[in-house]
């Protein structure tokens, strides 16, 4: 396993930044910008090393293109009882899945869109044949030399050496339709392919006029005939990135414009600025924009989604904690305490019905409906507190509120290691409290 350095890992955020760059590492390899790694060496052959990243020459074999679907996992040493590894593991799939030759991704261009530049990475690894002028090297320990096998040679680490060439494209001389292939400069036979296409794209205003472009490198490299050194012909960590002298056009879901489907239409309405830049062809992709546009493009073996945080906004003037609503002394301290939750309720519904107004056709309708059904929300909360004026349901309230707030104590307490009594008091959620008084008609 590739070791990462531990030196910033100081916070949550730190460690997982870690773990998902140890996890890329450990599955994909080094890439550019990891200094440390560009020479690193391998105690067996790469493709055994690492899961994804790499690709085979397309006129490889199909025993060094295909992975072995029958491969069994490692077994314990010693049988173990009454746990999950006590039982034999399944057998996986029979069918053969053969690794990539290809790799790349497309993209939406407009018609003044005149030039691409392009970047390639990748790392070519071979077997160190001077044992002696490498051995302060090697991973494994003296005197623990494996025997040679299939990926693997006594005494000769795989050592990875880092290649980069940098291309341009040409738009305005790529005929449409046809692919244009050609060399990438001292790779040893790989190739890089651009295909441009006349399409449309769909936006709630009309069709877009524009061209998709697509771009491959292709593994074109002689495969060798000996299984034992046949990752000399792979290229590993292949990345691409794509630069355009114009914005690249987003792409968005038109789904929703035209359907029946509620969630279709409600989706359609709040992911209205979520666009796609790039699609991935074996890969994935990641775009990188700024201030609304976006110019490059990159190929991801591991990508990742970032999940912003929902927090509450601060809403004065309302009593959220749980013994403290369960000491409300009458109807009148129960308006103090609660009705501004409506007033600030009702004061952005009306702020969002104003934003309602700059949508059209079906958007409007969706937008209009959900500002109704917020509206009919609030009535609802509003009733709830009205309903405490009888003094029955005020005390019921206030039990409720006092046996919640007993029960949290106790399991913060506990979760702790303290007493209940120092514990923080409780307080509601606001989604919380406002079901809660939706929801008091009910009982």
């Amino acid at each position: 396993m590739t070791v990462v350095s531990t030196s910033t890992v100081n916070d949550c955020a730190s460690v997982r930044d870690y773990l998902i760059e140890a996890l890329r590492l450990d599955l994909i390899g080094p890439r550019t910008g990891d200094e440390a790694l560009q020479h690193e060496r391998l105690p067996s052959a790469p493709s055994r090393w690492y899961l994804t990243g790499f690709l085979a020459p397309t006129g490889a074999p199909d025993a060094q293109r295909a992975q072995d679907a029958e491969e069994e996992l490692d077994e314990p040493s010693e049988p173990t009882q009454g746990g999950d590894d006590a039982s034999a593991p399944e057998r996986g799939s029979g069918k053969r899945a053969f690794l990539p030759s290809s790799m790349g991704l497309s993209f939406l261009v407009d018609a003044s869109a005149m030039r691409l530049d392009i970047a390639l990475s990748w790392g070519d690894y071979a077997p160190n044949e001077d044992p002696a002028g490498d051995a302060g090297n090697q991973r494994d320990e003296p005197g623990d030399e494996p025997a040679a096998g299939p990926g693997q040679h006594r005494f000769a680490p795989w050592v990875r050496r880092p290649r980069a060439e940098t291309l341009y494209v040409d738009l305005a001389s790529i005929g449409v339709g046809t692919p244009v292939r050609f060399d990438v400069p001292a790779s040893g036979g790989l190739e890089f392919v651009c295909l441009v296409r006349e399409t449309q794209v769909r936006g709630v205003e009309g069709n877009l006029d524009a061209r998709a472009v697509s771009l491959f490198v292709v593994n074109r490299r002689a495969a060798t005939e000996d299984d034992d050194l046949q990752d000399t012909a792979f290229a590993f960590q292949v990345e691409m990135s794509v630069v355009a002298d114009r914005p690249f056009v987003p792409r968005y879901d038109p789904r929703g414009l035209d359907s029946d489907d509620w969630d279709e239409r409600l989706a359609d309405l709040h992911y209205r600025d979520a666009a796609e830049y790039a699609v991935g062809h074996n890969a994935s992709t990641r775009a990188e924009t700024a201030d609304g546009e976006c110019r490059r493009v990159l190929t991801e073996w591991m990508p990742l989604a970032a999940v912003e945080r929902v927090e509450p906004s601060h809403i004065p003037d309302v009593e959220f904690g749980m013994e403290a609503l369960g000491a409300l002394n009458d109807a009148a301290d129960v308006k103090r305490s609660l009705n501004p939750l409506v007033h600030a309720y009702r004061d952005w519904i009306e702020g969002q019905r104003e934003g309602a107004q700059t949508f059209s056709g079906g958007r409007r309708e969706v937008a209009d409906e959900l500002v109704g059904r917020a509206a009919r929300a609030a009535d609802r909360i509003q009733a709830g507190i009205d309903l405490l004026d009888d003094p029955d349901l005020l005390e019921a309230f206030r039990i409720a509120n006092r046996a919640m707030a007993a029960a949290a104590r106790r399991r913060r307490a506990q979760e702790k290691g303290s007493a209940p009594a120092a514990v923080v008091p409780p307080e509601w959620h606001p989604f919380q409290l406002a079901y809660i008084l939706m929801n008091l008609r009910g009982i």
